[in-house]
């Protein structure tokens, strides 16, 4: 079957069959990667050595992904999608390699940070493709699929992770990704093909590098600050104000530069913004929903990890189920009031996320993650389809590696922000502690300790882990409803826009 997706100077013609699941599989590579090391770092670190720097195998990979999204959406508009994502994809897969042969932490730090860079291009690039082989009808039920991925990683990913690391090697987590990645690139290269017109390219370079130092400090200061540093410190102060002064002269330079990598109508119009600000506000959802859930469930509750699994698995179970029917609805009465129905649906799941209380059965809070993730399916599906719709072939690449750069951002923020919140109440919990309790107000880091100590210690520790958990849900939830603000700002109407250059 051949599906022809542009109608003017680029012509794209590819198996549409083969392509998706060559897309699902690359989306896999990216998925297990983001859960499988979870369950592997205390071996690492039992073979490396290192503890104090593990946190940068996530925070490394984080910055350097979010970075370079955009100007892979903004390099897939000049040169192709094919190009860019078998770049992603080889980048990825050779660094892989290298995380497995480390030799040392600081040697796998780097090869992750290299991972970042390859996973950059890999969903946004993915989801570009599905905007031109498929229609506004057919997008909604093929994210699901894709949706369905990284649900499904998100359940197997931490179990595979802890059966290579016991029985088998933590480097085979890392190795697995060759012949995945291998068999990826073979379906598209023999199945996806494009024809993209040719003329003379000016690649905005200080625009690319401007806003790779500037996303770079300020995803940097938002993931560090409060941890590596106080947010008062000189060091905060000046790794966020060097941010700030290099967007803002990011800005300056877009507003003159021939063929911005960011251009700054995306900043102007509607559909964009409100998408954006979506994607912004979703990405912070989920690393709050998949940092906090499980720590409440194994922390408050007292179960193992299968049972935080699969609270957690409920939320992406019901992800791609609304996600997958989300097309017909919004045929019917549009993205923006399909993503309105959506998201008073996820109010209503953490609403009762909030209302949890100390000793509630793992079912229900199962159930209430599946109806945020019924809502959350419901609400962001149409956010991406919109923004894709607007645009022709040749500026869909920019509008949607913008809107997976804002996800990045929010879970960046977001990390930062839930982390500040859990964090203060944990201090203020324990500096209220009762002085025959061997409790200090300074050890947060001693959460899990206090847990394992038999009688009153575990007892109090509960309870304030509960509580610094009960506050990030309350969090979650005006988040939440914040969404809806930004979904307002969608018309009601979305029609092909004539975007300038």
């Amino acid at each position: 079957m051949t599906a022809v997706v542009d109608r003017a100077s680029v012509g794209l013609r590819s198996e549409r069959g083969p392509v998706l699941g060559a897309i699902m599989l690359t989306t896999a590579l990216i998925a297990l990667d983001s859960t499988v090391i979870a369950t592997a770092v205390p071996t690492v670190v039992k073979d490396l050595g290192g503890f104090s720097q593990f946190p940068w195998l996530f925070s490394v990979y984080l910055l350097t992904q979010a970075v370079t999204v955009p100007i892979y959406g903004k390099l897939a508009d000049i040169l192709g999608r094919k190009p860019v994502l078998f770049f992603g994809v080889v980048v990825f897969v050779a660094s892989s390699v290298l995380c497995g042969l480390a030799w040392s932490m600081p040697a796998l730090i780097a090869a992750r940070a290299l991972q970042g860079i390859g996973a950059g291009a890999v969903q946004p690039i993915g989801l570009t493709i599905i905007g031109d082989l498929y229609t506004v009808a057919e997008r909604a039920k093929v994210q699901g699929y894709i949706a369905s991925v990284w649900g499904i990683s998100s359940v197997l990913g931490p179990t595979i992770g802890g059966l290579f690391s016991e029985y088998i090697s933590w480097r085979w987590i890392f190795f697995i990704n060759l012949p995945l990645g291998a068999v990826a690139l073979l379906a598209l290269h023999r199945r996806f093909s494009e024809t993209v017109a040719h003329r003379r390219h000016h690649i905005d370079y200080t625009g690319a590098t401007l806003l790779t130092v500037g996303c770079s400090l300020l995803i940097l200061g938002l993931i560090e600050g409060g941890t590596a540093w106080a947010w008062r410190s000189t060091t905060s102060a000046v790794v966020l104000g060097t941010a700030f002064v290099a967007l803002v002269v990011f800005a300056l330079v877009e507003r003159r530069a021939r063929e911005p990598v960011l251009p700054l109508w995306v900043f102007r119009r509607r559909v964009t913004v409100g998408a954006n600000l979506v994607s912004l506000l979703v990405g912070a959802l989920l690393i709050g929903l998949s940092s906090y859930v499980p720590t409440y469930v194994q922390g408050v509750l007292g179960t193992g990890a299968v049972e935080a699994g699969f609270v957690l698995g409920a939320l992406t179970l019901g992800w791609p189920i609304a996600a997958s029917q989300a097309g017909r609805v919004y045929l019917r009465i549009g993205f923006r009031n399909t993503a309105l129905i959506g998201i008073a649906i996820a109010i209503a799941g953490t609403a009762w996320t909030a209302m949890l209380v100390q000793s509630a059965p793992v079912l229900e809070v199962a159930s209430a993650m599946f109806v945020t993730g019924l809502g959350m399916g419901l609400s962001s599906s149409p956010v991406v389809v919109a923004v894709q719709s607007v645009v022709g072939w040749e500026r869909r690449g920019v509008v949607t590696g913008t809107n997976m750069f804002f996800r990045a951002m929010g879970s960046a923020v977001g990390a930062a922000a839930f982390g500040a919140i859990a964090n203060a109440t944990l201090v203020h919990k324990y500096a209220s502690a009762p002085a025959d309790l061997a409790v200090s107000a300074k050890g947060v880091d001693a959460t899990t300790r206090y847990l394992a100590t038999p009688g009153p210690v575990a007892d109090f520790a509960r309870s304030a882990l509960y509580s610094a958990s009960h506050n990030v849900f309350v969090a979650l939830a005006v988040a939440t409803a914040v969404t809806a603000g930004a979904i307002a700002l969608i018309p009601r109407q979305t029609t092909e826009l004539e975007f300038p250059d």
